[in-house]
């Protein structure tokens, strides 16, 4: 198996094999929650409008997402666990746009297969790729606003590889390596309320989920993000414990 690792919408169009398009802060943290609570499907996309104009063609669904961090008009909430994690979500459709994340889900045209990337699904994560055994997978970071290069992306880069490669990894380090990292400055930030510290928390919940989240295309034509539970995972050459 051969991991590269590429960075933002560029890397995210070029990226083959098994692709896992990476946002710990916070968009696949928040679609994790948000499965885990009962959500029909999370429904990726790029656009403002079209997240807007998909809202009238579905039944009630709900909408999240943000730009620069803040709740976007017209939205039920922001990208925020904590806020979704109080949300009645059972069997919604979930429409969600973000500033980095759900961009490198569209745009991940050349993949094979289309994963998310966050801490809380790690392991599951690894051992669903571990499973199928693809001859290359991409991990793409998508940093903040599909720009600038975030530690908990790369961080998170490296955590997947190490189990994927069985190389050694101190898991014990991530959650006071990325507390004193300047990306998450923004969640102890009294004048960003958006950003509230529990998200920080809830992101940095190592391997509280033991599924994968796939990306893939619906009847109805939609893109969509749905999980894959522990019992289609068959444990491989790691661990599936799931340590809080």
């Amino acid at each position: 198996m051969k991991v590269l690792k590429t960075d933002f919408i560029a890397g995210a169009r070029e990226a083959e094999g098994t692709v896992v398009i990476i946002d710990v802060f916070r968009a696949f943290s928040t679609a994790c929650y948000c499965l885990d609570g009962g959500a029909k499907r999370v429904l990726p996309v790029g656009d403002v409008g079209e997240a807007l104009a998909l809202k009238e063609r579905l039944d009630q669904p709900m909408l999240i997402g943000e730009r620069g961090g803040k709740k976007l008009d017209g939205f039920d909430f922001g990208n925020s666990p904590t806020e979704l994690i109080k949300a009645d979500l059972r069997l919604k459709d979930i429409i969600q746009t973000t500033h980095a994340g759900t961009q490198g889900i569209v745009n991940a045209t050349r993949a094979d297969e289309v994963l998310t990337g966050a801490f809380v699904n790690a392991r599951a994560t690894a051992n669903y790729i571990l499973k199928q055994s693809p001859a290359i997978v991409t991990l793409v970071r998508m940093g903040w606003q599909a720009e600038t290069p975030t530690d908990e992306d790369d961080l998170y880069a490296e955590y997947l590889e190490s189990l994927l490669l069985a190389r050694d990894f101190d898991e014990q380090s991530v959650f006071p390596q990325l507390k004193a990292s300047p990306c998450a400055e923004r969640f102890f930030d009294p004048a960003q309320p958006w950003n509230p510290s529990s998200d920080f928390d809830l992101c940095l919940r190592l391997n509280a989920f033991d599924f994968v989240v796939t990306a893939r295309k619906e009847a109805d034509g939609l893109l969509s993000l749905g999980k894959v539970d522990h019992e289609s995972i068959f444990t491989s050459r790691i661990s599936t414990s799931l340590p809080l």
